[in-house]
């Protein structure tokens, strides 16, 4: 006698979930929202010792600050973009079922007339209730971004986030910090800018910060009737210096020596992605690379030899890029004039991970150790 087909036999196996692939616990997914001028970018991640590990991301330009300058108001064409891409983001957090989540605004909803109306209206149309917050929080949320960069050799820290409608600029005095503990200091400033005298860890000090009003969209439209490729460029980086005057540390020359800079922007990654020679972008190689003065001023020098159309297909600036790149490297080159450095670390991070380090430290789930 044949024996009996088994039942079942001939189907399709159910796919095995390979090891170290298990989805990860919703309750410790954390989710960070940056709206600014130009872009609107997201991570949802979940800690993983002194770091971070990422889930999922989304990036998009939506140019929602195109035409403020002008009219003072977000455009109907740019908020209907910027609602399509804020519907993705609100489909990955559902996806993921984030529970804890920080969702902000910048500039441009800073400074448009309806740009209440406008959170209003994403609110009303994805669910995302956003915060449009004040530059100072955006000043340290972009510092503690940086932490993890931070030499313990660094005496003098200035931190530079190049955005689509400002620039925030930070000082910070580390002289007092022992070395080892001087990137930890850098996180702890989450909680103000201002030290907490009961706290047992050594502080750091911020000597000074401010927010320009300039970023690289608002500086392009600034000098658009500007025809002339090398004037604009000029133009825009000595009015941005301009800008400088009220910052207290424009006033005081600085020695190289135990000097460093953190570069976080589109801009700053761009120059050093076309610096290395890279055709496509490859954050491992970016993110944390230390550039010269002299090595910037390379890079700026070559991009305004190929003029606007020779810009536009370099593949090192990519197509999102080539239009701001330019007003993003005068206000560079501006900050390398008034403090040259040998150490100027490049970081593929910012107001995301700003977010992300805040909400985790606050929540005590980042292991306490060296970065």
């Amino acid at each position: 006698m044949a024996p009996k087909r088994p039942k079942g036999a001939g189907a399709f196996p159910k796919p095995v979930e390979p090891p170290g692939t298990a989805r990860p616990d919703p309750s410790a997914l954390y989710a960070a929202l940056d709206l600014g001028t130009n872009s609107c970018r997201m991570l949802i991640a979940q800690p993983k010792g002194t770091q971070f590990h990422v889930v999922d991301s989304f990036s998009k330009s939506v140019q929602l600050g195109m035409g403020l300058e002008a009219s003072g108001r977000l455009s109907k064409a740019s908020m209907g973009r910027t609602v399509q891409a804020l519907r993705i983001c609100a489909g990955k957090l559902a996806k993921h079922r984030v529970g804890r989540m920080r969702l902000v605004a910048t500039e441009a909803c800073r400074r448009a007339t309806n740009g209440r109306e406008f959170m209003e209206m994403v609110r009303r149309e994805t669910g995302l209730k956003l915060e449009i917050i004040q530059p100072e929080e955006e000043a340290r949320l972009a510092v503690i971004s940086c932490a993890p960069l931070v030499s313990t050799k660094t005496e003098q820290l200035l931190v530079v986030d190049i955005g689509g409608g400002s620039t925030e600029l930070v000082w910070i005095d580390l002289t007092r910090v022992p070395k080892i503990e001087r990137p930890k200091a850098i996180m702890r400033l989450h909680s103000g800018f201002v030290p907490d005298i009961e706290s047992p860890f050594p502080a750091a000090r911020v000597v000074d910060w401010i927010s320009v009003p300039l970023g690289v969209a608002t500086l392009r439209d600034q000098f658009n009737d500007v025809t002339n490729d090398a004037a604009r460029f000029a133009l825009m980086s000595w009015f941005f210096e301009e800008n400088l005057a009220e910052f207290s540390p424009y006033a005081d020359q600085q020695a190289k020596e135990g000097f460093q800079i953190i570069g976080t922007s589109g801009t700053v990654t761009t120059v050093a992605a076309s610096h290395l020679g890279l055709k496509r972008y490859d954050r491992n190689r970016v993110d944390g690379l230390r550039m010269t003065s002299e090595q910037i001023d390379k890079v700026i020098r070559e991009y305004l030899s190929l003029g606007p159309e020779g810009r536009r297909v370099d593949p090192r600036i990519g197509r999102d890029r080539h239009a701001l790149i330019m007003s993003g490297a005068a206000i560079l080159q501006a900050l390398l004039r008034v403090w040259p450095t040998d150490r100027l670390s490049v970081a593929d991070r910012g107001l995301r991970e700003g977010l992300l380090y805040a909400q985790m430290s606050a929540d005590g789930v980042l292991e306490d150790g060296v970065f």
